[in-house]
Parts: C-alpha cells; structure tokens; sequence
C-alpha cells in the first residue's frame, strides 16, 4: 500500500473576471476533485495557497471552502490549507481551530518552529502509512528575519535568501528528529522559485527584495508541492520539486495549457509516483488574433472546434490589428459577434500598438496595465550604456507596485478584524 496526497493550488475563490464570476467553474472543480479523491484512495490533500483571490472574498466563495473541508472530511481525507499572497491571514485563521477537528490543518503564518508547532502536520491514513508536512505558507520578510540597517540591497537579499532556507531547514530537520525514517517528509511553499515559467495572472511577489528563491537552497524532502505559479512544472529538473498550477485559467494565455492536480505516491516514505491528472474545461475561452475583416471567419472556425451546449457561451479576448479608438473597435466588435454564441471580455490593440504610446493619439489609459506605461516611459531613453540602470529601476518599480498591492490587502484584512 502507498501514502497519497493531492497537490492543489491557486484556486481564486472568489475571482471576478473580466465582471464574470468563476462561481460555476469553481463548484465543477471540486465536485470533480472530490470524485478524484475517491478514486485515486487520496490520504491527504494540500492546497498550496491562494484558495481564495481577495482578503475579503464573497460569502459563496468562503460557503464552497467550508463545503468542501466538510466533504473532504466524510471521505476520511485530511486538508492541509497555506495562505498565499492572496489570502487574508485574519480571515483564514479565524476558523482554523474549528476546521482542525475536521481533520484540516490551516497554516497562514510562518514562524519559529518552537512558536508554532502547527507547521509540522503529522499524517496517518487508514493502514497506519505515515507523512509529515512541513508547511510553509507565503513568507513575509517579518515572520523570518528582523531587518539590518545600513544594509545593501544585495545584503538584504542575501540574509533573506538565508532566512528563508534557515526556515525550511529547521522544520525538515524537526521532521526528520520526529519520525521514523520510512516516513515520507512533504514540504510546500508559495512563492517564485528561479526559472519557472509565468503566466499573465501570476502577480509578482517580491519577499522583501528577493524575487525568486533558488531551488537549489531547498532542503533535501520526499517532495515539494509549490504554489504560486499556474502553470504546471517540474523546478530545476528535480521530479520532486513542482508546481501543480491553477485548475481554471485565470488569465486568457493560460487557455492553450493543460490544467493539472497532482497525484503523488509514496511507498516505505518514498516518492514512487507522481502523476499528473489533467483537469477537464469547465468554461470555453479563446484568445483570437485577427484583424476586424477576418474577425467573423476567425469567431467561426473557432466556435466549429467546440462542443457548446445549451445556453453555453465562449468567452473571448480579440486582439485586433487596427489602429483605431479601442472605443470605436469594442462597439464595431459587439455588432459584428451580436448572433454568435459568445460572450467578448476583453478587446485589445496588437502589443506593438499599445507599447507605442509615444507615438500614437488613439492609445487609451483603459487599455494599458501599469506595467505597459512603465515600459513606454523607459523606451524612451536611452541605455545603451546603462543595463545595470534600466534593470535597477525595474526591479524597484516591480517592488513598489507589490508593495502597493500588499498594502492594500493588509487594510482589507485590517478592517476585517476590526469591523
């Protein structure tokens, strides 16, 4: 017999997109992820962070969190849930103590092993196989390290990186001191690790000023379920190392990838399989690239390709050739497409067009992201002799954007608990 788990993340409780909600998607998903864990004899399944999309998600969203611990829990499965970088540390921890008498193990913050105890998750499954978690949900800076200063930024990355590999070792060391050596040690994680592969709606997290942690700083562990990033990989060419990805595209260049979970095995504490399932489409979705002429022929062949049924429609994302007034494009675009089973999300220019800023009047605010006007504003110096610069003034920019958007989430969670 083998110890299994399922390797989940990102799931974005809770995601509006484009004004849509994932409402449908996200139900889809776990009926069939339940059904996974009934079929596939699943002893454990870790969420990875981000199980919801904001620090205050919508009561349905938080309704099919709690529905699917207690699910989980008549199934005889236990839950290990991390907080990621979207997830409100307040709101997952006020129900962490009732949902551990459920079999589910919440770990939002990530500490001191001696200040908390509860980052070690001791597992047994019906036939007494054991596994321990060391769990390590999205680290700030604050919960390893006490700041320096005088410090370089290189300095300051340096003791990050340290802390943060000091963290993940203690907790395997501990592991290792308290169980037999046939015991599979798991470990998890929600952060960038260096080469993987993102995607649109992968937010840059920056843990201080490090952007990306080096898979080879990572204790040696049975295996290593990430979250993070949606799509699905293997780190540093090391099996054991992954990212399961997101089950639903939350941006529309995820469409073309395969969506996965992760069905690991482990016999006598070690890893014998890891088998990805590919996770069916709930929601049709398709990026077109075209120019207005051709933008029906293109809607049709595409929509040929489906199997829609009902009142099912496909979302699009039309990227056109034009250089028109995304206003004028958007209303030509809806009555082109108005007898095509079809909801359009989003109308956008080619990049190239959206990039030129300097050099177009047609060019809205609405159809660039902070980071398109930040690169046009650099484009227009000159670096020839500056990379070192140019790069610099990046990484700061980036670090100040997430700065802002953490921010935020830390009002939100702050209200929370004082409303």
């Amino acid at each position: 017999m083998a110890f299994r788990i399922l390797h989940t993340s990102d799931w974005h409780l809770g995601q509006h997109f484009y004004g849509k909600s994932r409402a449908r998607e996200h139900q889809q998903f776990i009926d069939w992820l339940l059904a996974q864990v009934e079929k596939e004899q699943i002893d454990a399944v870790i969420v990875a962070g981000d199980i919801f999309d904001t620090g205050t998600p919508p009561s349905y969203a938080r309704e099919l969190y709690f529905k699917f611990i207690v699910a989980l829990h008549k199934r005889n499965c236990a839950a290990v849930i991390l907080a990621g970088n979207h997830d409100s540390v307040a709101m997952l921890n006020e129900s962490s103590s009732l949902l551990n008498t459920l079999n589910c193990h919440v770990v939002v913050k990530a500490q001191e092993i001696t200040q908390a105890p509860e980052q070690l998750i001791y597992l047994e499954n019906a036939q007494q196989e054991q596994a321990v978690v060391c769990a390590v949900p999205f680290i700030r800076p604050r919960d390893v390290l006490t700041s320096t200063a005088g410090q370089t930024a290189k300095e300051k990355q340096q003791q990050l990186q340290y802390a943060i590999a000091q963290h993940y070792q203690q907790l395997v060391n501990e592991a290792r001191a308290t169980v037999p050596s046939n015991t599979a040690v798991i470990a998890t994680g929600h952060l960038t690790t260096v080469g993987a592969s993102c995607s649109d709606s992968v937010r840059d997290i920056y843990i201080g000023t490090l952007d990306a942690f080096p898979a080879s700083e990572f204790p040696t562990v049975d295996y290593l379920a990430l979250g993070h990033i949606h799509r699905p990989q293997i780190i540093g060419k090391q099996p054991h190392i992954r990212y399961c990805g997101s089950p639903i595209p939350l941006s529309f260049d995820e469409t073309a990838q395969p969506k996965n979970v992760n069905v690991v095995s482990f016999e006598q504490g070690k890893m014998s399989e890891c088998k990805p399932v590919e996770i069916p489409t709930f929601q049709a979705m398709a990026t077109i690239k075209t120019s207005l002429e051709q933008l029906e022929n293109k809607v049709a062949d595409t929509l040929a390709q489906l199997s829609l049924e009902g009142d099912e429609k496909l979302w699009l994302d039309i990227e056109l050739s034009q250089g028109d007034y995304l206003l004028d494009l958007t209303a030509r675009v809806q009555e082109l497409l108005a007898d095509y089973p079809v909801d359009i999300l989003l109308v956008r220019k080619t990049k190239k067009s959206r990039f030129n800023i300097s050099q177009q009047d047609n060019v809205t605010l609405e159809e660039l992201k902070v980071d398109d006007v930040f690169q046009a504003r650099l484009a227009l110096e000159d670096w020839s002799n500056e990379d070192d610069l140019k790069q610099r003034l990046t990484t700061l920019f980036n670090q100040a954007v997430e700065q802002c958007e953490q921010q935020s989430t830390d009002e939100s969670e702050q209200s929370e608990v004082t409303s």
